[in-house]
């Protein structure tokens, strides 16, 4: 693949290097390039095919043009979500015994619930955020306060909130730099999850489709490029399916409870 052997992956951890992972492109005729720091752990390999995800798909798309390349929000998780589910299960069925596929399952479930519950509460956060500060100035104690609310309602009574966490919301560039984005790891996770169970189905030629859905970029509406799955967002079973995969997960770790 072009990206390992043409040298578009900057994977090393150096000294300097900006921390975490991104797949960046540049423009529809040069390739994109994907940047993480790698040290050879599992989560390092799920986030290297997340990004890796990303870049296939800003490749493929790029035959749309600059103008239609860029995918909206909805779909703007698909690819590298549904690459990490592949490589997810592919180091699942490798597992050498129970207690790894153990530790597999469980980091797998944590952060699927990070990506709808926490994200779905990050959203909540930032919708009133932006409909209290239409009222007027907020000061960072009423932020706090409105961080804290959305937090306690979304993760219960069980949490304990350690000292500062009520100013955790400065910590999330997303809300200053790509707001309302963060809807869409959860759209995305919810959507690769159903794609993900029709996938496990078998059905023929589901590969054609998926790729033809990654080269349509921003060009078509995300029920048009679902509708050859048979999946339709607008339907609440197709979030059922998708969480339907979390919840396999969850019932197959508390059978390795017993």
């Amino acid at each position: 693949a072009p990206f390992f052997e043409r040298g578009w992956i900057d994977a090393p951890v150096k000294p300097g290097k900006s921390p975490g992972a991104f797949a960046h492109p540049t423009i529809t005729e040069v390739h994109p390039y994907v940047l993480l720091n790698y040290l050879g752990k599992q989560r390092d390999v799920m986030t290297l095919a997340h990004e890796l995800g990303h870049g296939v798909h800003q490749v493929l798309a790029a035959g749309q043009g600059e103008l239609l390349s860029s995918t909206p929000l909805t779909l703007a998780e698909t690819a590298s979500v549904f690459g990490e589910m592949l490589t997810f299960q592919k180091l699942l069925d490798a597992a050498p015994d129970p207690a790894a596929r153990k530790i597999l399952l469980a980091s797998k479930t944590e952060d699927m619930i990070n990506t709808v519950v926490r994200q779905i509460a990050f959203y909540d956060f930032e919708s009133r955020l932006h409909a209290e500060r239409r009222k007027g100035e907020l000061t960072p104690a009423d932020i706090n306060a409105l961080w804290m609310s959305v937090q306690t309602e979304s993760l219960g009574p069980v949490f304990d909130f350690m000292e500062g966490y009520e100013t955790f919301w400065s910590y999330i560039p997303h809300f200053i730099h790509s707001p309302f984005y963060v809807y869409a790891y959860a759209f995305g996770d919810g959507l690769v999850n159903a794609l993900y169970a029709v996938y496990r189905e078998g059905e023929p030629g589901f590969a054609d489709r998926y790729f033809e859905m990654l080269k349509a970029g921003g060009s078509r509406h995300h029920k048009e490029l679902l509708a050859p799955f048979g999946l339709d967002a607008s339907d609440p079973a197709f979030w059922d399916k998708g969480l339907g995969v979390i919840a396999g997960l969850i019932d197959e770790l508390e059978a390795m409870e017993d």
